[in-house]
């Protein structure tokens, strides 16, 4: 995985969710991360990274290194 957009997945998850995020953070280790801030998180992501994810993968991508892997994939890093 691309340590840049780690990096940055981590500073745009942790701006959203307003906490201090790990590659592990999820819905069940942050208390704020509810599905409105999931929504945003994604939003924010493709706002920075310039492309849509599918309904699929935003259910599939449920802790911050799974958004970062997705995001390197869209990117085809």
């Amino acid at each position: 995985m691309d340590e840049q957009v780690l990096s940055r997945v981590r500073e745009i998850a942790s701006d959203v969710l307003e906490a201090e995020v790990t590659l592990d953070s999820s819905p069940e280790t942050i208390e704020s991360w509810d599905s409105v801030h999931h929504l945003n998180l994604v939003l924010a992501l493709e706002e920075e990274y310039g492309f849509e994810f599918l309904p699929e993968e935003m259910d599939q991508a449920k802790s911050v290194g799974g958004l970062a892997l997705l995001v390197s994939a869209k990117r085809g890093v």
